[in-house]
């Protein structure tokens, strides 16, 4: 399973972005989980995301500027990035899961993409 993000790029204060991600490969089942971004010198932290029940969460810090969304189907999961500010400028990561059985236990195993870099800078 493979995930390509795409989207990133530079843009000036109050702009705006679409991150877009993709699954692809042998896929049977796939949870679209969302976005997480890692800034220089800081942890990956979480943007936004979708829990298994479908509900969304996001960081205090993009609600009302951030909007995520998934296609089930086509197994993508986008975010509209507006107001951007100098402080969003990271690696954005997206996210996923796929279920699998063993012994009788469902376990979750964790997919990453390859990074898209966003700079809001004037």
């Amino acid at each position: 399973v493979q995930l390509q993000a795409s989207g990133g790029g530079l843009v000036q204060p109050g702009g705006s972005l679409r991150l877009s991600c993709a699954a692809s490969g042998r896929i049977f089942k796939i949870n679209m989980v969302g976005w997480y971004r890692q800034a220089p010198g800081k942890q990956r932290e979480l943007v936004a995301r979708f829990s298994r029940d479908g509900s969304t969460n996001s960081a205090d810090s993009v609600k009302g500027r951030f909007t995520i969304s998934r296609d089930n189907a086509m197994n993508t999961v986008t975010l509209q990035m507006n107001s951007l500010k100098p402080e969003d400028t990271a690696v954005y990561y997206c996210n996923a899961e796929i279920p699998t059985m063993r012994l009788g236990n469902l376990y979750w195993t964790p997919y990453w993409g390859q990074g898209t870099q966003v700079t809001v800078s004037s």
